[in-house]
C-alpha cells in the first residue's frame, strides 16, 4: 500500500482512534473500507484530507441512480471507432488518387482497440499504484451495481471492454479504497465480506467543537459555542432531518463574515436557521421551540 503507518488526520480532518483503525486496516488488507453514518459526518472527506495530505493521486466516482460498472471501470468509443475507421477508408481511397494531404484521427489506429477505450476511475486508480480511489454513495447505485464489483475487489483486476485488457494490481500496490454509504438501501451480503466496515457515529459536542476548531481557528470561541449549543439542542427536538456537521460549519462560515455582536444576534433570533433546517415541518417545530432554545 501507499502508506501503512496509521493515518490519524490531518490539519483539516479530525480522525477517531476507530476511524484511524479501520482506514490503516484496509489498507494493510488491501481491502476497502466501507464506511456509513449520517450525511455530513466526514464520510467522503477521509480520502480526499488523505489524498491531500500524503500527496497521492486520488480518483472519484460519484454513484448516482443509473450509475454502471462500465463508467466506473472503462468504456469503449464506438463511435469515435467508427468514424476512424471511415477516415481510414476515405485516407486510402485518397492514396490511390496520389493526394497527398490525409484526414486525422489524432494519431488513433483501429487496428489498436486501447486507443478507444476510456478508462473510468477505477481502471485509471488500478493503473496508478499507491493511488486513492472513492467510490461515493454506492447506496444510491442499481442493486446490480455492487455485485459487478465483486469480481474486480476480489481479484485486484479489470478487464476492459472490447480490447480485452486486463488491468491487475498486487495486493501490496492496491490504491486506499473508500466507499461511501448513506444507508438508503442495503447494500449485498457478499459485497460487504470484501470490505473492512466502519460506521461513524455522530460526534458529542466536544468532538464536535475540535472539529470546528480545525475548519476555522481563529472563530471567535463565544459564537463557535453558541453556534454548537444550538446545533445540539436542534439536533434533540426529533426532527424529520436533524441537521449536519458539514450544515454546521457552512453556518459558521456565514457567521465568522459578521462582526461578533450582530452574529450572537444572529444566532440567538435564529435568523439563518435554514442552513440548519431543511423542511417546512421541521422548521415549524423550531419555530414553537424558540422560547426553549439558545437559553
Amino acid at each position: 500500500m501507499a502508506i501503512t503507518t496509521a493515518w490519524t488526520g490531518s490539519d483539516k480532518y479530525l480522525c477517531d482512534d476507530e476511524l484511524a483503525q479501520a482506514f490503516h486496516m484496509s489498507r494493510v488488507l488491501g481491502m476497502p473500507l466501507l464506511i456509513e453514518g449520517e450525511p455530513g459526518t466526514g464520510k467522503t472527506e477521509l480520502p480526499i484530507q488523505f489524498a491531500n495530505d500524503t500527496k497521492s493521486k486520488l480518483f472519484v466516482f460519484p454513484v448516482g441512480s443509473k450509475s454502471t460498472v462500465d463508467q466506473f471501470v472503462a468504456k469503449f468509443d464506438h463511435v469515435k471507432y467508427l468514424r476512424d475507421s471511415q477516415i481510414e477508408v476515405l485516407n486510402a481511397q485518397r492514396e490511390e488518387k496520389k493526394l497527398e494531404k490525409k484526414l486525422s484521427t489524432g494519431g488513433r489506429s483501429t487496428e489498436r482497440l486501447d486507443d478507444y477505450v476510456l478508462m473510468g476511475p477505477g481502471a485509471q486508480a488500478y493503473s496508478n499504484p499507491h493511488s486513492v480511489l472513492l467510490i461515493d454513495e454506492i447506496d444510491k447505485a442499481p442493486r446490480e451495481f455492487p455485485n459487478d464489483l465483486l469480481y474486480a475487489l476480489s481479484h485486484r483486476k479489470f478487464i476492459l471492454p472490447e480490447s480485452g485488457k486486463e488491468i491487475s494490481i498486487s495486493e501490496e500496490d492496491m490504491p486506499a479504497i473508500v466507499i461511501t454509504s448513506n444507508r438508503e438501501q442495503e447494500l449485498p451480503t457478499a459485497f460487504k465480506g470484501r470490505c473492512i466496515y466502519h460506521y461513524i457515529t455522530f460526534p458529542e459536542p466536544q468532538m464536535m467543537l475540535e472539529i470546528v476548531n480545525k475548519h476555522y481557528p481563529k472563530a471567535n470561541a463565544d459564537i463557535v459555542q453558541k453556534c454548537i449549543k444550538l446545533f445540539y439542542q436542534l439536533r434533540e427536538l426529533g426532527l424529520e432531518r436533524a441537521p449536519s456537521t458539514r450544515e454546521l460549519l457552512n453556518w459558521l462560515k456565514y457567521l465568522n463574515t459578521l462582526e461578533k455582536n450582530e452574529a450572537i444576534t444572529k444566532i440567538e433570533k435564529l435568523e439563518g436557521v435554514g442552513v440548519l433546517v431543511k423542511t417546512q415541518a421541521d422548521m415549524k417545530v423550531v419555530k414553537r421551540s424558540m422560547t426553549k432554545l439558545v437559553n
